[in-house]
């Protein structure tokens, strides 16, 4: 399909969305060896998301699933979840899961459409098994579940009647490796990313820095690409998201991770990074409005480093969920700093030290799916 960059546009991650979507941890996944305590997670995130939108659940074991949840959440909430049965390999449903397009409001031959881009997950870069994975937005798609998001009217929450002026329609872009965390948008035309990871190996090659730049800006509908070089942290194997450093905020708004220890061996590469942000200009011309995270104090599995970082927080409809660490101090400093950049939402912390036991956090786990606001 050829799209005209100015009838869509990718939205902001704080635009009102109408679910999430989990791929649940189940025991031939690497959580096996302390899945109850991932699973416990994943529910303390599914209460707070089912009391504000849907959540979408995909899972090799859907009556199982259904059959807990009914013992976790209030039978309101639980009518919120829709649970969708396939193989799975893994739970980085950012990395897998489908990035939305939505038509601007502003244009005056305005499409009913909403387009969902499925790219190519290939377990970052060939680390890891995706075969399953990569096929999860289009087995969401053939299953209705967009359908039932995109393609109705809706008054307060309740699915009214089928529109007949809607259409959802999926893009395929699998020859193109993409993972939901590697980019962030303004929702104005502005997309963030960082080179360590589109230049990494097994992913776009022989494509150019250049030559990803532009696909990026047609694909994503998106009128500049501001590429980030530094700050990767120590235990990431994403070869560097951007959702774990640096994330986009309302107003202008970048929160990034701050290392102020100068013994870190990780010290020179974020000062660099904050070097870097401080020269960024939004495509008006003025600089940005610069909110430092901590960086929690280092944490170590098997004599492994591991990546843990504040910034992979999950903005949904009236929160931000924020990953903490058991570090009183620095978990309520970061609080405090994203409720300075979300002043109008709830910030509620979760305890993610089971997550980055495998080198992710609550946004690496999740994918939302945004509408009209």
């Amino acid at each position: 399909m050829e799209m005209n960059n100015s009838s869509y546009y990718l939205p902001s991650e704080w635009q009102q969305q109408v679910a999430v979507q989990l791929t649940w941890p189940h025991a031939n996944t690497d959580w096996a060896p302390y899945l109850e305590d991932i699973v416990r997670m994943e529910v303390r995130m599914a209460d707070e998301i089912t009391k504000r939108e849907d959540l979408i659940i995909v899972t090799p074991e859907k009556e199982a699933v259904r059959e807990f949840l009914s013992t976790q959440l209030p039978e309101p909430q639980l009518k919120r979840v829709k649970i969708v049965e396939m193989p799975t390999d893994d739970t980085w449903a950012r990395d897998h899961g489908a990035i939305t397009l939505l038509p601007r409001q502003d244009n005056e031959e305005r499409p009913r459409k909403t387009i969902l881009l499925d790219f190519c997950f290939n377990g970052w870069g060939k680390k890891f098994p995706a075969d399953n994975d990569n096929r999860i937005s289009w087995h969401l798609k053939c299953s209705g579940v967009f359908h039932d998001y995109y393609c109705h009217n809706r008054s307060k929450g309740t699915i009214l009647q089928d529109d007949p002026e809607t259409e959802c329609v999926m893009e395929e872009h699998l020859d193109f490796v993409l993972e939901g965390g590697s980019i962030e948008s303004d929702g104005k035309g502005t997309v963030f990313t960082t080179s360590q990871c589109l230049l990494a190996p097994n992913r776009n090659q022989p494509l150019s820095k250049e030559g990803i730049e532009d696909y990026l800006k047609r694909v994503l509908c998106a009128e500049r690409v501001v590429w980030l070089d530094h700050g990767n942290l120590i235990g990431d194997d994403t070869d560097g998201h951007i959702d774990t450093i640096v994330r986009i905020a309302p107003n202008d708004t970048i929160l990034y991770v701050k290392c102020d220890d100068y013994k870190d061996e990780q010290f020179e590469d974020f000062e660099a990074l904050e070097a870097q942000l401080r020269c960024l200009r939004t495509q008006e011309g003025k600089p940005y409005r610069l909110l430092p995270l901590p960086m929690p104090k280092a944490i170590y599995d098997e004599g492994d480093r591991l990546p843990a970082t504040y910034a992979n927080f999950l903005i949904i409809n009236g929160a931000v969920l924020v990953p903490t660490y058991n570090q009183p101090e620095l978990d309520k400093k970061a609080i405090e700093i994203i409720q300075e950049a979300f002043p109008d939402r709830e910030i509620i912390g979760i305890d993610a030290q089971v997550a980055v036991r495998q080198h992710g956090s609550l946004h690496c786990l999740t994918m939302q799916f945004p509408c009209d606001n």
